[in-house]
């Protein structure tokens, strides 16, 4: 299992070399070389934030198709709670969950009663844990990948338990097993998504060995498909859902801390919001919290880059949706705590390290700060680079050069410049050596010559950014 393996992808043939991702990527895991971009996988957390940003529609995402569906014998879709909020005027959650079936699926297991599980195993798991909060959350896969290579002294605080999709993948293969005697290759599990985050995870899960989802499936797919089959459905469908309020809420923003029945929660969307927070929490500026929520996307999965509805108003109908519901439909049955604690521990990956030894990292922080008195500290991406710093960073690593920064090129054609004025007028005076002087300023020449070639090349990407952000 490849520990950095991502779903987000680029097309190099639609990149055309702009800066907005590199601006816009919360880990920095992008750089743009020789005109185009080029994704970190040991620092990307597969957020979304780069397809959300992207003009020219270079980076997407990787997951399956319908078509991939046929490999199996006995298919159950497992919808994510983000799914009901896109669709208008929905007030029962069965029409959905007998479309899917009308779709071709054969089964459904509703990810929302699965949440419900992990709210009733998260409240046990905190008042066992007092000296372990506040406890943060790890229902969301870019979360938890942010903290195994960025915040490492958080690594104890997450919660360890697993996602509700992992939890009703686990409970749809033993339905699915004992419904039909097929055996498990046969069974396919089927997540439909709201992000690339939970591709990722079904992938390459962290907390478990292996994942049971076996194909994930995009919301914004699967739903021109689905609202035909809503319409065949009926006023009255058959009643299949088996969640609640609780459950339910999982979609949005604070959805999950609210089912805690707790005040002493704090919840943060939006990546950029998560690191503030998770900065915060690094600092011990937050006291007396019990659980904190984080999720990557605004608003919470209803923001996920894999759906179709403007996340706010996705998260109105949602809580419309929930309004008339129970508080809960599942709870944990007597083996529920093996479905649901995690089985290995998160580690800390040290991506972002300049040297393999604490001596060797400290040599070249010191190399970076001499860097960075040299450049302008404008942080403008015309280097390729988000800001000066990461610039410098990549300098120490072997994987950029000081011309890369547009100003510091500028300066030494400056340089270079006088200094051939200056050649030149001791050759015309007659002082000295006149021939190794004429050699010389011909070096230098040919120096600027270079650097303006790289100077131009630099300004035309500028340009052409210009036209691409108009």
């Amino acid at each position: 299992m490849d520990k950095f393996y991502h779903s987000v992808r680029l097309d190099e043939d639609l990149c055309m070399g702009c800066i907005n991702c590199i601006k816009r990527c919360p880990t920095q895991a992008i750089r743009v070389r020789n005109k185009k971009a080029q994704i970190n996988s040991k620092f990307c957390i597969d957020c979304g934030e780069c397809i959300r940003v992207c003009p020219h529609h270079a980076k997407h995402a990787i997951y399956d198709t319908m078509e991939d569906l046929k490999q199996f014998e006995y298919t159950v879709a497992l919808p994510a709670p983000s799914l009901y909020s896109q669709f208008n005027n929905l007030d029962d959650v069965n029409i959905v969950l007998n479309a899917l079936l009308l779709m071709g699926f054969d089964d459904v297991f509703e990810v929302s009663a699965a949440a419900e599980l992990v709210s009733e195993a998260t409240r046990e798991y905190l008042s066992k844990n007092p000296d372990k909060l506040p406890v943060i959350s790890t229902a969301c896969p870019s979360v938890v990948r942010l903290i195994r290579v960025r915040f490492p002294n958080l690594i104890p605080n997450l919660l360890p338990l697993n996602p509700p999709v992992e939890v009703a993948a686990i409970l749809a293969v033993r339905r699915a097993m004992e419904k039909t005697g097929l055996p498990r290759e046969k069974i396919g599990i089927i997540f439909i998504s709201p992000c690339p985050s939970k591709v990722t995870y079904a992938r390459a899960p962290l907390g478990t060995d292996h994942s049971e989802v076996d194909k994930v499936l995009a919301i914004k797919d699967v739903y021109p498909r689905l609202l035909s089959c809503m319409k065949a459905v009926g006023e009255e469908p058959p009643e299949i859902g088996t969640s609640g309020k609780i459950g339910v809420s999982w979609g949005r923003s604070g959805g999950e801390a609210s089912g805690l029945f707790t005040e002493d929660y704090l919840a943060a969307d939006g990546i950029e919001n998560v690191i503030r927070v998770l900065e915060d929490m690094e600092d011990q500026k937050f006291t007396n919290l019990k659980f904190v929520e984080l999720n990557a996307c605004n608003g919470g999965c209803v923001g996920g880059v894999l759906t179709v509805e403007n996340p706010y108003v996705a998260e109105v109908k949602l809580k419309r949706l929930r309004k008339y519901m129970p508080v809960a439909r599942s709870h944990m049955e007597s083996e529920g705590e093996e479905l649901v604690r995690w089985t290995s521990m998160v580690q800390y990956e040290p991506v972002f390290h300049l040297g393999d030894t604490m001596m060797e990292s400290f040599a070249r922080m010191n190399q970076v700060e001499r860097l960075l008195k040299k450049f302008p500290g404008l942080d403008c991406g015309s280097c390729g680079a988000p800001t000066c710093k990461a610039l410098a960073e990549d300098i120490v690593r072997g994987e950029a050069s000081e011309s890369d920064c547009i100003y510091f090129l500028r300066d030494n054609v400056h340089k270079l410049t006088k200094e051939v004025a200056r050649l030149a007028a001791d050759i015309e005076e007659g002082d000295g050596d006149s021939y190794s002087k004429f050699r010389a300023m011909t070096s230098y020449i040919v120096r600027i010559s270079d650097e303006m070639n790289q100077l131009d090349r630099k300004e035309g990407r500028n340009q052409n950014d210009d036209k691409g952000t108009d």
